[in-house]
C-alpha cells in the first residue's frame, strides 16, 4: 500500500500529471475574481472564503478523471482488483495519494491567495482550517464518480456532472464556518463539526462506492 501511495504521488506531480494544471487554474480563477468585482475591498473581504472554496473545488474536478484512468489504459487496475489487499483499501489508499499530490498544494497556497481577496487574518485561518478538513471529502466522492466513469469513453466529461451535486453540501458548510469566524452573530463550531462530520461519512462510503462501481465495470 505504501508502494502503491508513493507511485501515485509521483505520477500527479510530474510533468503532465495533471497537478500542475490544477495549480494553474486555482490560480487563474482567484486571480480574476477582484477584476470581475472591481475595487470595492469590503465585498472581496466578504465574498473572498467563498471564492477561495470556490476555486479549490473547481480545481479539485480537473483532476480526478485520472485516478483510474491510467490504470485502466495499461492494464494495472485488473492486478489491484486481483491482488491480496481488499479493493476498498485500495481506493482508500489512491484517494489520500490523489489529495496529498492534487489538492493539498491548494490548500496550502490558499491563504496566500486569499490575500488577493483582501481576507483578513481570521478569514485566512479559517478558510484554510476549513479546506483542510473539508476537501478530503470531495476527492472520496470524485473517487466514486471516477470509478462509475473508468469505462465510459470520455468519462472524464462526466465526472464533474456526477460529483458537483453531491460536493455542494461541503462547500455550503466550509463556506459557512470560514464566515463565521469573522462574524459575531454565526456560531463556527457547528458548521464546522457538520464539515467534519461529513469528511467522515464519505471517507467509508466514497471507497466502498467506489470499489463497487470498480467491480461492476468487469461485468
Amino acid at each position: 500500500m505504501w508502494a502503491l501511495y508513493r507511485r501515485d504521488l509521483v505520477l500527479s506531480v510530474r510533468a503532465g500529471g495533471g497537478a500542475l494544471v490544477g495549480l494553474l487554474f486555482f490560480l487563474s480563477v482567484v486571480a480574476v475574481v477582484p477584476f470581475g468585482v472591481g475595487p470595492d475591498l469590503a465585498l472581496l473581504a466578504r465574498i473572498g472564503p467563498a471564492m477561495v472554496w470556490i476555486a479549490v473545488l473547481l480545481s479539485t474536478l480537473i483532476g480526478l478523471d485520472r485516478m483510474f484512468r491510467a490504470e485502466r489504459d495499461d492494464g494495472s487496475l485488473d492486478l489491484l482488483k486481483m491482488g491480496d489487499e481488499p479493493l476498498v483499501i485500495v481506493v482508500l489508499v489512491k484517494c489520500l495519494a490523489h489529495w496529498t499530490g492534487y489538492v493539498l498544494p491548494l490548500v496550502i497556497l490558499s491563504p496566500v491567495m486569499g490575500l488577493l481577496l483582501n481576507i483578513g487574518p481570521a478569514g485566512l485561518g479559517a478558510a484554510f482550517v476549513t479546506l483542510l478538513v473539508g476537501s478530503p471529502a470531495i476527492t472520496f466522492i470524485g473517487a466514486a464518480g471516477a470509478a462509475i466513469a473508468v469505462s465510459l469513453p470520455r468519462g472524464g466529461l462526466l465526472v464533474p456532472i456526477l460529483i458537483l451535486p453531491l460536493a455542494i453540501p461541503v462547500l455550503i458548510f466550509g463556506v459557512g464556518a470560514s464566515h463565521a469566524v469573522t462574524s459575531d452573530i454565526e456560531p463556527f463550531l457547528p458548521p464546522f463539526l457538520l464539515l467534519v462530520a461529513i469528511t467522515l461519512f464519505f471517507a467509508v462510503v466514497g471507497p466502498v462506492a467506489a470499489a463497487l462501481a470498480l467491480r461492476q465495470a468487469d461485468d
